[in-house]
């Protein structure tokens, strides 16, 4: 249930959304967790940076980067410094938007683990979302190595996966990993807007296939399978608010509580 101002959304022109932004929305309306907001405004921007989550994930997916661990990652030397302990770092006169753009142009040039890829995903969503200039501005000292996060990529813990949506990033839990293959202890995905998740390594799978294949990597004669955990992240939506593109070409009309809002997008 979605909560605009104190009233529940009565009516809502989705035909402007993408389609992963339509498909989330009316998830989130139909679900019974109620998501309140002070304004359309707030919703439409989260509905927005969610969708671009959803897409980044699927395009690096179809990128042809490579699932490694630390030891192993590799970069675009054009773009990134690999560092000793496995981490991605910018080299010297290049800019954040163009290093993290080329990783999902050229992905058979990258390989990394599923933490690191999960971070990329969100970074690409922020840049998609506020533009070259503002995302330049925030992580000019972007490193991506695992969840060591620049400040402003900022992220909300939950604790009830139930009330997560499409575009938050979940755990599913490998307790009695093989120490042979430690990384895959778990998984880390994201939540796309077919109930499906993504995650690196084992790529786009519902939960039951990515609980199959982490136990394949389990001790032997493990009885404990893998599961996936109740606590998850999202992205602090409303910090980038204050950073978003003003594009302006075209509207949005919902009816809240009697009344008749239009927002530009």
């Amino acid at each position: 249930m979605i909560i605009v101002a104190g009233s529940p959304i009565a009516e809502f022109d989705d035909s402007k959304l993408s389609e992963s932004e339509r498909n989330i929305y009316r998830q989130m309306k139909s679900n019974a967790y109620e998501r309140r907001y002070d304004s359309l405004d707030e919703l439409l921007f989260e509905l927005k940076l969610r969708g671009r989550i959803v897409d980044g994930a699927r395009q690096l997916s179809a990128s042809g980067a490579k699932f490694a661990n630390f030891t192993k990652s590799k970069a675009n030397e054009d773009f990134w410094k690999v560092t000793d302990f496995g981490g991605f770092m910018l080299k010297d006169g290049i800019t954040p938007h163009e290093a993290l753009n080329d990783i999902f142009t050229n992905g058979k040039k990258y390989a990394f683990e599923c933490a690191t890829a999960i971070s990329i995903v969100l970074y690409k969503a922020v840049l998609d979302t506020i533009g070259p200039k503002q995302f330049d501005t925030l992580f000019a000292d972007l490193l991506l190595y695992d969840w060591h996060l620049n400040n402003n990529l900022r992220l909300l813990d939950r604790s009830t996966k139930e009330t997560a949506a499409p575009g938050d990033v979940l755990y599913f839990e490998n307790s009695d990993f093989s120490p042979k293959t430690p990384w895959w202890r778990g998984e880390n995905v994201v939540l796309l807007d077919d109930g499906k998740y993504y995650g690196h390594g084992i790529g786009i799978r519902d939960a039951q296939g990515m609980i199959d294949e982490l136990n394949k990597f389990r001790v032997k004669d493990s009885k404990q399978s893998a599961y996936l955990d109740d606590r998850y992240k999202q992205l602090d939506f409303d910090y980038y608010r204050q950073f978003r593109l003003q594009t302006g070409q075209s509207h949005i009309r919902a009816v809240i509580g009697g009344r008749q809002y239009v927002i530009r997008m």
